[in-house]
């Protein structure tokens, strides 16, 4: 079991020091480019799902939030059970990535309301706040940065001209999610039909 963890710790640590320091440093809706227009580095806060979809208000953020502890304990139960199995490192490397991403985002809506003051679009936000986070416990805010706008499709192209290809805006937890999967889906497939 001590691979899998060092990868969730490595995860989410990586995740966790980038979204402080946008936190820290940057006003929501600020970038710069990373590699020309390609690659931004843009602040962007969620209520919601990877890559800023969004899951119903209050009572919704409360339950995606209950959803997520739970779904990280069975996957934590899931590779304790793999690894007493002596499965190979390479399914649970898989599922190992996915419970990064998962617990990378759990932080953000747990602690981020309590230990941050509101990010906007004129004012760093500031950790522990004089008065208190800007929102309650299990209501905070999951913070993104990644934006690839790869390309723009020409007017004519119908129903799409003028769209940005790929414009969701996500961080490295949704990044270790999405890998985690297609990993899987692409490696492990013959671990995964013995599911």
């Amino acid at each position: 079991m001590k691979k899998p963890l060092i990868v969730i710790l490595i995860v989410v640590l990586l995740d966790q020091i980038l979204k402080f320091w946008v936190k820290l440093n940057m006003t929501i809706g600020e970038s710069f480019s990373v590699f020309g227009e390609w690659f931004q580095i843009y602040f962007l806060e969620n209520n919601g799902m990877a890559f800023g979809w969004e899951f119903g208000a209050q009572w919704g953020k409360l339950a995606l939030g209950i959803f997520r502890i739970a779904a990280v304990i069975l996957l934590f139960f899931y590779m304790f059970h793999l690894t007493r199995k002596k499965t190979n490192f390479g399914p649970l490397f898989g599922i190992s990535l996915i419970t990064a991403g998962a617990l990378g985002n759990i932080i953000d809506g747990i602690f981020y309301g309590k230990i941050f003051s509101e990010s906007t679009f004129t004012n760093v936000a500031t950790l522990f706040p004089d008065g208190g986070g800007y929102a309650g416990f299990m209501q905070g805010k999951v913070v993104d940065m990644f934006y690839f706008p790869l390309f723009t499709f020409p007017e004519w192209v119908p129903f799409l001209g003028g769209e940005i290809f790929f414009s969701p805006v996500f961080n490295i937890a949704d990044s270790a999610i999405t890998i985690g999967f297609l990993y899987l889906l692409i490696f492990q497939w013959k671990f995964l039909k013995t599911l």
